[in-house]
């Protein structure tokens, strides 16, 4: 069992730093101030789990920055019973926040090795998403709509199957761009045929692969 209460002062002490940047939302906060990071890192990085950077998680993907987590999870407003549709389970950690708030969380990844380490973490903290191996481009239309959706890699656009599996009302928070860096646009579907976008500052995140996303041999 992951002791969730090491590192309990360095997460304190993180959250400290995430609401001196401007992160606002205070249930935001608590979250990032409860889920033990450094379980979702390799043990060679678990000391600087609660430096507000990125690190790596192999296979060429990171852990979020910490700010970058808590921004995206600001952005997509949240409030409990929400469904929310996760593209990049990565690691496990965004997957572990957006649980903490109370959603109801279905989360995409295309990587074996990363979906079965994020699976049986998120199982050790008692948490309970619906996951999936496969290419998360295509979204998941078996749970389709999705009240929120939080896409954690960079697109080239926004793909339709996002678009057309986001319900009407709801929220998709998306970086958008070229390989080196993207905008986060937020996207809110009006109705059956209208969504708006809003621009949120520049990201760097890693490519998403997939059909409606960057292909195989391109980041």
């Amino acid at each position: 069992m992951l002791d969730t209460y090491k590192h309990k002062g360095l997460r304190e002490r993180l959250v400290k730093q995430l609401a001196e940047k401007g992160i606002k939302d205070p249930k935001v906060l608590a979250a990032i101030g409860k889920v033990p990071r450094h379980g979702f890192v390799e043990s060679a990085f678990s000391e600087a789990a609660y430096e507000d950077r990125p690190l790596p998680i192999g296979d060429g993907q990171t852990i979020s920055q910490p700010w970058t987590v808590a921004r995206q999870t600001e952005l997509l407003d949240l409030k409990p019973n929400l469904k929310v549709l996760e593209i990049g389970t990565g690691s496990g950690y965004q997957c572990a926040i957006l649980c903490e708030l109370g959603c109801k969380v279905f989360s995409v990844e295309r990587l074996r090795l990363l979906h079965e380490r994020a699976r049986n973490i998120l199982e050790d903290l008692g948490y309970k998403p619906r996951l999936r191996l496969g290419d998360g481009t295509l979204g998941w239309d078996m749970y389709a709509p999705y009240d929120r959706i939080l896409v954690t890699a960079g697109s080239p656009s926004i793909p339709e199957s996002f678009k057309k599996q986001l319900a009407v009302g709801g929220k998709l928070v998306i970086p958008v761009g070229e390989l080196d860096q993207q905008q986060m646009a937020v996207v809110t579907r009006v109705s059956e045929t209208e969504w708006e976008i809003d621009k949120k500052g520049s990201f760097q995140f890693v490519p998403m692969i997939g059909k409606q996303g960057w292909s195989g041999g391109q980041g």
